[in-house]
Protein backbone atom coordinates (compact mmCIF):
# COMPACT_ATOMS: atom_id res chain seq x y z
CA UNK A 1 0.00 0.00 0.00
CA UNK A 2 1.49 3.29 -0.81
CA UNK A 3 2.05 6.37 1.56
CA UNK A 4 3.92 9.59 2.34
CA UNK A 5 6.33 10.23 4.66
CA UNK A 6 6.38 14.27 4.89
CA UNK A 7 9.92 15.67 6.34
CA UNK A 8 11.98 19.08 5.96
CA UNK A 9 12.92 19.70 2.16
CA UNK A 10 16.41 21.07 2.32
CA UNK A 11 17.94 19.94 -1.29
CA UNK A 12 16.08 20.30 -4.43
CA UNK A 13 15.44 17.28 -7.38
CA UNK A 14 14.22 13.92 -7.40
CA UNK A 15 15.27 10.37 -6.81
CA UNK A 16 13.73 7.29 -6.79
CA UNK A 17 14.71 3.80 -6.24
CA UNK A 18 14.92 0.31 -3.39
CA UNK A 19 15.82 1.68 -0.06
CA UNK A 20 18.88 0.69 2.02
CA UNK A 21 17.99 0.86 5.89
CA UNK A 22 20.83 1.75 8.18
CA UNK A 23 19.89 0.44 11.84
CA UNK A 24 21.33 2.55 14.81
CA UNK A 25 23.81 0.89 16.78
CA UNK A 26 21.92 1.54 19.78
CA UNK A 27 19.14 -0.82 18.66
CA UNK A 28 21.44 -3.97 19.40
CA UNK A 29 23.00 -2.58 22.10
CA UNK A 30 24.30 -5.48 24.68
CA UNK A 31 23.11 -4.93 28.19
CA UNK A 32 25.02 -6.72 30.62
CA UNK A 33 26.97 -6.43 34.10
CA UNK A 34 30.97 -7.15 33.79
CA UNK A 35 32.60 -8.64 37.01
CA UNK A 36 35.46 -5.97 39.29
CA UNK A 37 38.21 -7.29 37.56
CA UNK A 38 36.65 -6.61 34.01
CA UNK A 39 36.41 -2.70 34.92
CA UNK A 40 39.37 -1.89 33.44
CA UNK A 41 39.29 -3.91 30.28
CA UNK A 42 35.77 -2.31 29.65
CA UNK A 43 37.00 1.11 30.14
CA UNK A 44 40.01 0.76 27.70
CA UNK A 45 37.77 -0.27 25.24
CA UNK A 46 35.50 2.62 25.15
CA UNK A 47 38.91 4.53 25.06
CA UNK A 48 40.24 2.34 22.14
CA UNK A 49 37.24 3.11 20.48
CA UNK A 50 37.09 6.79 21.54
CA UNK A 51 40.48 7.13 19.84
CA UNK A 52 39.78 5.28 16.81
CA UNK A 53 36.95 7.33 15.95
CA UNK A 54 38.94 10.77 16.50
CA UNK A 55 41.69 9.07 14.33
CA UNK A 56 39.17 8.87 11.72
CA UNK A 57 37.56 12.15 12.11
CA UNK A 58 41.33 13.31 11.46
CA UNK A 59 41.53 11.45 8.48
CA UNK A 60 38.18 13.01 6.92
CA UNK A 61 39.72 16.37 7.79
CA UNK A 62 42.54 16.23 5.91
CA UNK A 63 40.43 14.63 3.26
CA UNK A 64 38.42 17.93 2.95
CA UNK A 65 41.60 20.44 2.61
CA UNK A 66 41.35 18.26 -1.24
CA UNK A 67 37.91 18.31 -2.43
CA UNK A 68 36.18 21.26 -4.03
CA UNK A 69 33.56 23.49 -2.46
CA UNK A 70 35.33 24.88 -0.06
CA UNK A 71 32.19 27.23 1.31
CA UNK A 72 30.02 23.97 2.22
CA UNK A 73 33.63 22.01 3.22
CA UNK A 74 34.22 24.73 6.31
CA UNK A 75 30.48 24.12 7.47
CA UNK A 76 31.58 20.04 7.58
CA UNK A 77 34.61 21.35 8.90
CA UNK A 78 33.16 23.13 11.65
CA UNK A 79 30.74 20.12 12.68
CA UNK A 80 33.76 17.80 12.89
CA UNK A 81 35.51 19.83 15.35
CA UNK A 82 32.48 19.78 17.71
CA UNK A 83 32.67 15.95 16.98
CA UNK A 84 36.37 16.21 18.27
CA UNK A 85 35.23 18.34 21.20
CA UNK A 86 32.79 16.25 22.46
CA UNK A 87 35.43 12.91 22.21
CA UNK A 88 37.85 14.80 24.16
CA UNK A 89 35.80 16.22 26.55
CA UNK A 90 36.65 15.11 30.26
CA UNK A 91 32.91 15.17 31.63
CA UNK A 92 31.83 12.50 29.10
CA UNK A 93 34.64 10.20 29.67
CA UNK A 94 34.22 10.82 33.09
CA UNK A 95 30.19 10.02 32.88
CA UNK A 96 31.01 6.69 30.87
CA UNK A 97 33.59 5.73 33.78
CA UNK A 98 31.16 6.13 36.15
CA UNK A 99 28.43 3.73 34.78
CA UNK A 100 31.18 0.84 34.29
CA UNK A 101 32.99 1.62 37.97
CA UNK A 102 29.76 2.01 39.74
CA UNK A 103 27.24 -0.10 38.34
CA UNK A 104 29.11 -2.33 36.76
CA UNK A 105 27.61 -2.26 32.94
CA UNK A 106 29.36 -3.01 30.07
CA UNK A 107 30.84 -0.62 27.54
CA UNK A 108 28.12 -0.36 25.06
CA UNK A 109 25.23 -0.05 27.95
CA UNK A 110 27.39 2.64 29.85
CA UNK A 111 27.88 4.83 26.44
CA UNK A 112 23.78 4.54 25.64
CA UNK A 113 23.15 5.09 29.58
CA UNK A 114 25.43 8.14 29.91
CA UNK A 115 23.81 9.48 26.27
CA UNK A 116 20.04 9.53 27.86
CA UNK A 117 21.23 11.84 30.54
CA UNK A 118 22.79 14.35 28.70
CA UNK A 119 20.18 14.01 25.79
CA UNK A 120 17.49 14.99 28.52
CA UNK A 121 20.05 18.06 29.19
CA UNK A 122 19.75 19.62 25.75
CA UNK A 123 15.97 18.85 25.57
CA UNK A 124 15.35 21.09 28.11
CA UNK A 125 17.70 24.14 26.09
CA UNK A 126 15.65 26.86 24.84
CA UNK A 127 17.58 27.43 21.85
CA UNK A 128 16.35 25.34 18.88
CA UNK A 129 19.93 25.19 17.20
CA UNK A 130 21.65 23.98 20.81
CA UNK A 131 19.10 21.68 21.00
CA UNK A 132 19.72 20.39 17.67
CA UNK A 133 23.10 19.94 18.70
CA UNK A 134 22.12 16.85 20.52
CA UNK A 135 22.20 14.96 17.35
CA UNK A 136 25.75 15.25 16.90
CA UNK A 137 26.00 13.61 20.96
CA UNK A 138 24.35 10.60 19.23
CA UNK A 139 26.26 10.80 16.15
CA UNK A 140 29.31 10.41 18.44
CA UNK A 141 27.82 7.38 20.42
CA UNK A 142 26.98 6.01 17.61
CA UNK A 143 30.35 6.04 16.41
CA UNK A 144 31.96 4.80 18.66
CA UNK A 145 29.39 1.62 19.07
CA UNK A 146 29.73 1.04 15.53
CA UNK A 147 34.11 0.47 15.74
CA UNK A 148 33.36 -2.00 19.07
CA UNK A 149 31.47 -3.84 16.74
CA UNK A 150 33.67 -3.34 14.03
CA UNK A 151 30.98 -2.02 11.84
CA UNK A 152 31.86 0.56 9.18
CA UNK A 153 30.47 3.36 7.59
CA UNK A 154 27.38 2.73 6.05
CA UNK A 155 28.00 4.98 3.25
CA UNK A 156 32.14 4.20 2.65
CA UNK A 157 30.59 0.04 1.88
CA UNK A 158 27.14 -0.01 0.67
CA UNK A 159 25.16 -3.07 1.31
CA UNK A 160 25.00 -3.85 -2.62
CA UNK A 161 25.79 -1.97 -5.98
CA UNK A 162 22.74 -0.53 -8.08
CA UNK A 163 21.31 -3.40 -9.87
CA UNK A 164 19.29 -4.39 -13.20
CA UNK A 165 15.94 -4.51 -12.45
CA UNK A 166 12.83 -4.18 -14.60
CA UNK A 167 10.19 -1.69 -13.87
CA UNK A 168 6.30 -2.46 -14.31
CA UNK A 169 6.09 0.67 -16.52
CA UNK A 170 9.12 0.28 -18.46
CA UNK A 171 7.70 -2.88 -20.76
CA UNK A 172 10.78 -5.07 -21.47
CA UNK A 173 13.51 -2.40 -20.77
CA UNK A 174 16.37 -3.70 -17.87
CA UNK A 175 17.27 -0.78 -16.00
CA UNK A 176 20.13 0.26 -12.99
CA UNK A 177 17.90 0.76 -10.22
CA UNK A 178 19.24 3.62 -7.55
CA UNK A 179 19.45 2.63 -3.91
CA UNK A 180 17.85 5.68 -1.67
CA UNK A 181 19.94 5.58 2.08
CA UNK A 182 17.65 6.01 4.77
CA UNK A 183 19.15 6.29 8.13
CA UNK A 184 18.25 7.94 11.49
CA UNK A 185 20.89 9.89 10.96
CA UNK A 186 24.02 10.82 9.28
CA UNK A 187 27.47 11.94 10.77
CA UNK A 188 29.44 14.38 8.83
CA UNK A 189 32.11 11.93 7.93
CA UNK A 190 29.09 9.88 6.33
CA UNK A 191 28.27 12.92 4.17
CA UNK A 192 31.51 13.51 2.99
CA UNK A 193 31.62 9.93 1.66
CA UNK A 194 28.58 10.45 -0.01
CA UNK A 195 29.34 11.75 -3.08
CA UNK A 196 31.31 8.62 -3.95
CA UNK A 197 28.41 6.43 -2.64
CA UNK A 198 26.30 4.69 -4.91
CA UNK A 199 23.69 6.49 -3.52
CA UNK A 200 21.19 8.44 -5.42
CA UNK A 201 19.38 10.46 -2.79
CA UNK A 202 19.06 10.05 1.21
CA UNK A 203 16.38 10.24 3.95
CA UNK A 204 16.71 10.80 7.79
CA UNK A 205 14.80 10.68 10.66
CA UNK A 206 16.14 13.61 12.19
CA UNK A 207 18.16 17.09 10.92
CA UNK A 208 16.61 20.49 10.14
CA UNK A 209 17.43 23.62 7.63
CA UNK A 210 20.72 24.04 9.83
CA UNK A 211 21.78 20.50 10.28
CA UNK A 212 24.83 19.29 8.60
CA UNK A 213 23.02 17.32 6.45
CA UNK A 214 20.99 19.68 4.95
CA UNK A 215 24.34 21.91 4.42
CA UNK A 216 25.88 19.24 3.00
CA UNK A 217 22.95 18.15 0.87
CA UNK A 218 22.64 21.34 -0.63
CA UNK A 219 26.31 22.19 -1.16
CA UNK A 220 26.65 18.25 -3.21
CA UNK A 221 23.13 19.07 -5.27
CA UNK A 222 21.89 15.61 -3.29
CA UNK A 223 17.88 15.03 -3.29
CA UNK A 224 17.23 14.51 0.67
CA UNK A 225 14.63 15.08 2.72
CA UNK A 226 15.13 15.39 6.80
CA UNK A 227 13.41 15.26 9.78
CA UNK A 228 11.03 12.75 8.24
CA UNK A 229 10.47 11.67 12.51
CA UNK A 230 9.95 7.95 11.98
CA UNK A 231 11.30 6.99 8.74
CA UNK A 232 13.45 4.60 9.51
CA UNK A 233 10.96 2.81 11.39
CA UNK A 234 8.16 3.30 8.82
CA UNK A 235 10.29 1.95 5.74
CA UNK A 236 11.07 -1.07 5.27
CA UNK A 237 14.09 -2.76 3.50
CA UNK A 238 14.32 -2.74 -0.74
CA UNK A 239 10.81 -1.31 -0.11
CA UNK A 240 10.71 0.88 -3.28
CA UNK A 241 10.73 5.10 -2.32
CA UNK A 242 10.62 7.99 -4.01
CA UNK A 243 12.13 11.59 -2.86
CA UNK A 244 10.37 14.71 -3.59
CA UNK A 245 12.84 17.43 -2.80
CA UNK A 246 10.94 20.34 -3.81
CA UNK A 247 8.38 19.19 -1.43
CA UNK A 248 9.73 17.42 1.93
CA UNK A 249 8.10 14.09 0.78
CA UNK A 250 8.67 10.74 0.70
CA UNK A 251 6.41 8.19 -1.37
CA UNK A 252 6.75 4.30 -0.24
CA UNK A 253 5.41 2.11 -2.67
CA UNK A 254 4.31 4.52 -5.42
CA UNK A 255 2.08 2.92 -7.77
CA UNK A 256 3.73 2.94 -11.52
CA UNK A 257 1.69 5.84 -12.65
CA UNK A 258 3.11 7.63 -9.79
CA UNK A 259 6.57 6.51 -10.40
CA UNK A 260 6.52 6.66 -13.98
CA UNK A 261 5.67 10.62 -13.49
CA UNK A 262 8.32 10.81 -11.25
CA UNK A 263 10.38 8.96 -13.43
CA UNK A 264 9.39 11.39 -16.58
CA UNK A 265 10.37 14.54 -14.07
CA UNK A 266 13.58 13.56 -14.26
CA UNK A 267 14.39 12.72 -17.26
CA UNK A 268 12.86 16.14 -18.18
CA UNK A 269 15.56 17.43 -15.39
CA UNK A 270 18.38 15.92 -17.43
CA UNK A 271 16.52 16.63 -21.16
CA UNK A 272 16.65 20.78 -19.76
CA UNK A 273 20.50 20.36 -18.30
CA UNK A 274 21.31 18.90 -21.85
CA UNK A 275 19.62 21.84 -22.97
CA UNK A 276 20.94 24.22 -20.71
CA UNK A 277 24.59 23.33 -21.50
CA UNK A 278 23.82 24.12 -25.08
CA UNK A 279 23.49 27.85 -23.83
CA UNK A 280 27.07 28.05 -22.58
CA UNK A 281 28.53 30.07 -25.57
CA UNK A 282 25.29 31.90 -26.67
CA UNK A 283 26.09 35.59 -25.15
CA UNK A 284 23.87 36.75 -22.83
CA UNK A 285 21.29 39.66 -24.54
CA UNK A 286 18.09 40.18 -23.59
CA UNK A 287 15.31 40.22 -26.61
CA UNK A 288 15.36 44.29 -26.66
CA UNK A 289 19.36 44.07 -26.84
CA UNK A 290 20.85 44.50 -23.51
CA UNK A 291 24.38 42.98 -22.91
CA UNK A 292 23.89 40.64 -19.40
CA UNK A 293 27.00 40.12 -17.54
CA UNK A 294 27.29 36.39 -15.95
CA UNK A 295 30.31 36.02 -13.31
CA UNK A 296 30.57 33.13 -10.87
CA UNK A 297 31.67 33.05 -7.10
CA UNK A 298 34.22 30.80 -6.23
CA UNK A 299 36.33 30.01 -3.50
CA UNK A 300 39.12 28.40 -4.48
CA UNK A 301 41.26 28.24 -7.91
CA UNK A 302 39.93 24.70 -8.44
CA UNK A 303 36.81 26.54 -8.87
CA UNK A 304 37.60 27.89 -12.08
CA UNK A 305 37.08 24.81 -14.44
CA UNK A 306 33.54 24.91 -13.71
CA UNK A 307 33.17 28.68 -14.01
CA UNK A 308 34.71 27.75 -17.65
CA UNK A 309 32.69 24.77 -18.11
CA UNK A 310 29.24 26.80 -17.68
CA UNK A 311 30.69 29.82 -19.69
CA UNK A 312 30.69 32.00 -17.66
CA UNK A 313 32.23 35.85 -18.24
CA UNK A 314 34.68 35.77 -15.13
CA UNK A 315 34.85 35.82 -11.23
CA UNK A 316 32.73 38.30 -9.56
CA UNK A 317 33.46 37.32 -6.30
CA UNK A 318 36.95 35.55 -4.99
CA UNK A 319 36.10 35.24 -0.92
CA UNK A 320 39.43 34.80 -0.09
CA UNK A 321 38.89 33.86 3.63
CA UNK A 322 38.67 30.90 2.83
CA UNK A 323 42.55 30.48 2.83
CA UNK A 324 42.65 31.74 6.30
CA UNK A 325 40.15 29.73 8.30
CA UNK A 326 40.07 26.46 10.45
CA UNK A 327 44.04 26.98 10.38
CA UNK A 328 44.35 27.83 14.15
CA UNK A 329 45.85 30.61 14.08
CA UNK A 330 48.63 30.36 11.18
CA UNK A 331 47.52 32.49 9.33
CA UNK A 332 48.69 32.02 5.25
CA UNK A 333 51.96 34.22 4.41
CA UNK A 334 52.06 36.42 1.39
CA UNK A 335 54.09 33.94 -0.84
CA UNK A 336 50.66 31.38 -0.42
CA UNK A 337 48.17 33.71 -1.14
CA UNK A 338 50.09 35.18 -3.90
CA UNK A 339 50.23 31.23 -5.21
CA UNK A 340 46.66 30.55 -5.09
CA UNK A 341 45.60 34.05 -6.03
CA UNK A 342 47.69 33.71 -9.32
CA UNK A 343 46.28 29.62 -10.09
CA UNK A 344 42.69 31.50 -9.57
CA UNK A 345 43.68 34.44 -12.27
CA UNK A 346 45.51 32.00 -14.97
CA UNK A 347 42.88 29.34 -14.16
CA UNK A 348 40.10 32.00 -15.78
CA UNK A 349 42.59 32.03 -19.26
CA UNK A 350 42.18 36.00 -19.30
CA UNK A 351 38.75 36.73 -17.96
CA UNK A 352 38.87 39.52 -15.05
CA UNK A 353 38.67 37.54 -11.30
CA UNK A 354 37.05 39.84 -8.51
CA UNK A 355 39.23 39.44 -5.31
CA UNK A 356 37.51 40.06 -2.00
CA UNK A 357 39.68 40.86 1.02
CA UNK A 358 38.93 38.57 3.70
CA UNK A 359 35.68 38.43 5.11
CA UNK A 360 35.61 36.89 8.40
CA UNK A 361 33.23 37.15 11.66
CA UNK A 362 29.47 36.18 12.49
CA UNK A 363 28.83 32.82 10.85
CA UNK A 364 32.15 32.58 9.26
CA UNK A 365 34.64 32.62 12.20
CA UNK A 366 38.53 32.49 11.19
CA UNK A 367 38.86 29.67 13.77
CA UNK A 368 36.14 27.18 14.33
CA UNK A 369 37.51 26.18 17.53
CA UNK A 370 37.60 30.10 19.08
CA UNK A 371 35.26 30.90 21.78
CA UNK A 372 34.24 34.06 19.80
CA UNK A 373 30.47 33.50 19.77
CA UNK A 374 30.57 33.27 23.93
CA UNK A 375 33.01 36.99 23.72
CA UNK A 376 30.23 38.70 21.91
CA UNK A 377 26.43 38.93 22.41
CA UNK A 378 26.06 39.89 18.53
CA UNK A 379 29.11 39.14 16.46
CA UNK A 380 27.21 40.25 13.59
CA UNK A 381 27.74 43.35 14.70
CA UNK A 382 31.36 43.02 15.77
CA UNK A 383 34.40 42.64 14.38
CA UNK A 384 34.38 41.39 11.35
CA UNK A 385 35.32 42.14 7.55
CA UNK A 386 36.87 45.04 6.55
CA UNK A 387 36.46 46.29 10.47
CA UNK A 388 39.18 43.52 11.20
CA UNK A 389 41.24 43.86 8.65
CA UNK A 390 41.77 47.56 9.33
CA UNK A 391 42.10 46.55 12.99
CA UNK A 392 45.46 44.29 11.73
CA UNK A 393 46.68 46.52 9.16
CA UNK A 394 50.11 43.67 9.02
CA UNK A 395 47.94 41.49 8.12
CA UNK A 396 45.90 43.29 5.21
CA UNK A 397 48.71 44.65 3.79
CA UNK A 398 50.04 41.09 3.13
CA UNK A 399 47.13 40.18 1.32
CA UNK A 400 46.79 43.35 -0.65
CA UNK A 401 50.50 42.77 -1.40
CA UNK A 402 49.57 39.07 -2.57
CA UNK A 403 46.39 40.39 -4.60
CA UNK A 404 48.06 43.25 -6.48
CA UNK A 405 50.98 40.83 -7.43
CA UNK A 406 48.29 38.34 -9.22
CA UNK A 407 47.18 41.48 -11.09
CA UNK A 408 50.51 41.10 -12.70
CA UNK A 409 49.37 37.74 -14.46
CA UNK A 410 45.95 38.88 -15.46
CA UNK A 411 42.61 41.17 -15.18
CA UNK A 412 41.57 41.75 -11.22
CA UNK A 413 39.19 43.47 -9.63
CA UNK A 414 39.62 44.40 -5.90
CA UNK A 415 36.55 44.11 -3.35
CA UNK A 416 36.39 45.64 -0.05
CA UNK A 417 33.76 44.36 2.34
CA UNK A 418 31.10 45.65 4.90
CA UNK A 419 32.38 49.46 4.42
CA UNK A 420 29.99 51.89 6.19
CA UNK A 421 31.64 55.03 6.87
CA UNK A 422 34.02 57.13 4.84
CA UNK A 423 36.59 57.26 7.45
CA UNK A 424 36.83 53.30 6.86
CA UNK A 425 36.97 53.93 2.47
CA UNK A 426 40.12 56.73 3.37
CA UNK A 427 42.24 53.79 5.66
CA UNK A 428 41.49 51.29 2.87
CA UNK A 429 42.66 53.08 0.05
CA UNK A 430 45.37 54.73 1.94
CA UNK A 431 46.65 51.20 2.79
CA UNK A 432 45.96 49.64 -0.46
CA UNK A 433 48.47 52.98 -2.11
CA UNK A 434 50.66 51.88 1.04
CA UNK A 435 51.20 48.34 -0.15
CA UNK A 436 51.82 49.46 -3.60
CA UNK A 437 54.64 51.85 -2.38
CA UNK A 438 56.20 48.72 -0.62
CA UNK A 439 56.00 46.75 -3.84
CA UNK A 440 57.18 49.74 -5.88
CA UNK A 441 60.05 49.43 -3.46
CA UNK A 442 60.66 45.88 -3.70
CA UNK A 443 60.56 46.30 -7.57
CA UNK A 444 57.94 43.86 -7.65
CA UNK A 445 55.16 44.13 -10.95
CA UNK A 446 51.76 44.76 -9.88
CA UNK A 447 49.00 45.16 -13.23
CA UNK A 448 45.86 48.06 -13.01
CA UNK A 449 43.51 46.62 -10.44
CA UNK A 450 40.32 48.24 -9.89
CA UNK A 451 38.84 48.77 -6.53
CA UNK A 452 35.39 48.42 -5.65
CA UNK A 453 33.13 48.69 -2.44
CA UNK A 454 30.26 45.42 -1.48
CA UNK A 455 27.16 47.22 -0.39
CA UNK A 456 26.16 44.87 2.24
CA UNK A 457 24.60 47.26 4.94
CA UNK A 458 21.92 49.45 4.74
CA UNK A 459 24.17 52.40 5.55
CA UNK A 460 26.51 51.99 2.93
CA UNK A 461 23.28 51.80 0.89
CA UNK A 462 21.67 55.31 1.71
CA UNK A 463 24.97 57.25 1.31
CA UNK A 464 25.93 54.71 -1.62
CA UNK A 465 26.48 58.49 -4.13
CA UNK A 466 29.50 58.89 -1.49
CA UNK A 467 30.32 55.35 -2.11
CA UNK A 468 30.58 55.99 -5.67
CA UNK A 469 33.24 59.23 -5.59
CA UNK A 470 35.63 56.64 -4.15
CA UNK A 471 35.08 53.80 -6.18
CA UNK A 472 35.53 52.38 -9.75
CA UNK A 473 32.48 49.34 -9.23
CA UNK A 474 30.18 48.22 -6.06
CA UNK A 475 28.97 44.87 -5.90
CA UNK A 476 25.50 44.13 -3.76
CA UNK A 477 25.97 41.73 -1.17
CA UNK A 478 22.12 40.33 -0.96
CA UNK A 479 22.40 37.80 2.03
CA UNK A 480 23.96 40.49 4.58
CA UNK A 481 21.97 43.31 2.98
CA UNK A 482 18.77 41.29 3.62
CA UNK A 483 20.03 40.48 6.97
CA UNK A 484 21.43 44.05 8.35
CA UNK A 485 18.16 45.78 6.79
CA UNK A 486 15.45 43.64 8.63
CA UNK A 487 17.33 42.82 11.91
CA UNK A 488 17.42 39.03 10.87
CA UNK A 489 20.34 36.40 12.09
CA UNK A 490 20.02 34.20 8.82
CA UNK A 491 21.47 31.27 10.80
CA UNK A 492 19.08 31.54 13.00
CA UNK A 493 16.26 29.10 12.51
CA UNK A 494 13.50 30.56 14.71
CA UNK A 495 13.73 33.76 12.61
CA UNK A 496 14.42 32.25 9.20
CA UNK A 497 10.68 32.60 8.17
CA UNK A 498 11.33 36.33 8.39
CA UNK A 499 14.16 36.39 5.47
CA UNK A 500 12.89 37.79 3.09
CA UNK A 501 14.62 38.90 -0.40
CA UNK A 502 11.11 40.83 -1.60
CA UNK A 503 10.45 43.19 1.39
CA UNK A 504 9.87 46.61 0.13
CA UNK A 505 12.89 47.97 2.11
CA UNK A 506 15.30 45.61 0.84
CA UNK A 507 13.91 45.86 -2.64
CA UNK A 508 14.29 49.93 -2.09
CA UNK A 509 17.41 49.74 -1.29
CA UNK A 510 19.27 47.64 -3.95
CA UNK A 511 16.90 49.62 -6.71
CA UNK A 512 18.30 52.77 -4.99
CA UNK A 513 22.30 50.80 -5.72
CA UNK A 514 21.76 50.04 -8.89
CA UNK A 515 20.10 53.47 -10.07
CA UNK A 516 23.22 55.11 -8.39
CA UNK A 517 25.63 52.97 -10.60
CA UNK A 518 23.92 53.99 -13.85
CA UNK A 519 23.80 57.86 -12.99
CA UNK A 520 27.73 57.57 -12.27
CA UNK A 521 28.53 55.49 -15.54
CA UNK A 522 29.74 52.92 -13.28
CA UNK A 523 29.28 48.87 -13.02
CA UNK A 524 27.29 47.63 -10.16
CA UNK A 525 26.68 43.83 -9.59
CA UNK A 526 24.42 41.47 -7.62
CA UNK A 527 26.91 39.01 -6.03
CA UNK A 528 24.77 37.23 -3.18
CA UNK A 529 22.38 34.56 -3.07
CA UNK A 530 19.91 36.27 -5.41
CA UNK A 531 22.11 36.89 -8.59
CA UNK A 532 21.45 32.90 -8.62
CA UNK A 533 17.86 32.88 -7.76
CA UNK A 534 15.97 32.32 -11.06
CA UNK A 535 12.76 33.64 -9.63
CA UNK A 536 14.36 37.12 -8.57
CA UNK A 537 16.29 37.46 -12.24
CA UNK A 538 13.45 39.08 -14.42
CA UNK A 539 13.38 41.36 -10.98
CA UNK A 540 16.80 42.29 -11.23
CA UNK A 541 16.61 42.96 -14.75
CA UNK A 542 13.85 45.43 -14.73
CA UNK A 543 15.56 47.31 -11.68
CA UNK A 544 18.45 47.77 -14.37
CA UNK A 545 20.79 45.48 -12.99
CA UNK A 546 23.50 44.04 -15.73
CA UNK A 547 25.91 42.40 -13.67
CA UNK A 548 24.83 38.94 -11.97
CA UNK A 549 27.29 36.75 -10.09
CA UNK A 550 26.40 33.08 -8.60
CA UNK A 551 27.36 29.65 -8.24
CA UNK A 552 28.54 28.07 -11.51
CA UNK A 553 25.57 25.23 -11.11
CA UNK A 554 23.17 28.28 -11.67
CA UNK A 555 24.49 30.24 -14.40
CA UNK A 556 23.38 28.43 -17.47
CA UNK A 557 19.46 28.56 -15.95
CA UNK A 558 19.87 32.54 -15.09
CA UNK A 559 21.39 32.92 -18.84
CA UNK A 560 17.90 31.27 -19.96
CA UNK A 561 15.85 33.48 -18.48
CA UNK A 562 18.02 36.60 -19.80
CA UNK A 563 17.25 35.12 -22.91
CA UNK A 564 13.44 35.11 -22.85
CA UNK A 565 13.27 38.86 -20.97
CA UNK A 566 12.37 42.20 -22.33
CA UNK A 567 14.09 44.72 -20.10
CA UNK A 568 12.11 47.50 -21.44
CA UNK A 569 8.68 45.41 -19.99
CA UNK A 570 9.91 44.76 -17.23
CA UNK A 571 11.10 48.28 -15.87
CA UNK A 572 7.86 48.52 -16.11
CA UNK A 573 6.35 46.07 -14.47
CA UNK A 574 9.25 46.20 -11.92
CA UNK A 575 8.47 50.16 -10.85
CA UNK A 576 5.25 48.76 -9.97
CA UNK A 577 6.59 46.00 -7.97
CA UNK A 578 9.01 48.57 -6.08
CA UNK A 579 5.12 50.68 -5.59
CA UNK A 580 3.66 47.54 -3.66
CA UNK A 581 3.54 46.99 0.17
CA UNK A 582 3.67 43.40 -0.54
CA UNK A 583 5.59 42.77 -3.47
CA UNK A 584 5.95 39.33 -5.53
CA UNK A 585 8.69 38.16 -8.02
CA UNK A 586 7.95 39.29 -11.80
CA UNK A 587 6.67 36.49 -13.39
Amino acid sequence: MSFCVHGIPVSRGVAFGRAVLIASSRVDVAHYFIEADQINAEISRVRHARNEVMAEISRVQQQLQELPGREAHVELAALLDVHLMMLQDEQMADGVKYWIVERHYNAEWALTSHLEVVARQFDEMEDPYLRERKADLEQVVERLLRVMRGVASPVAHPPSPTRKEQFEWAGDESIEVPLILVAHDLSPADMLQFKQSVFAGFVTDVGGKTSHTAIVARSMDIPAVVGARAASTIIQQDDWIVIDGNEGVVIVDPSPIILAEYAHEQRQLEVERSRLHRLRNTPAVTLDGQAIELHVNIEQASDCAAALKVGAMGVGLFRSEFLFMGRKGQLPNEEEQYRAYCAAVTGMQGLPVTIRTIDVGADKPLNRNARHADDHLNPALGLRAIRWSLAEPAMFLTQLRAILRASAHGPVRLLIPMLTHVREIRQTLALIDKAKGQLNAKGQEYGQVAVGAMIEVPAAALMVDVFLRYFDFLSVGTNDLIQYTLAIDRVDESVAHLYDPMHPAVLELMARTIAAGHAHGKSVSVCGELAGDVSMTRLLLGLGLRSFSMHPSHLLTVKQQILRADTCKLKVLAQQTLASEDPVPLR
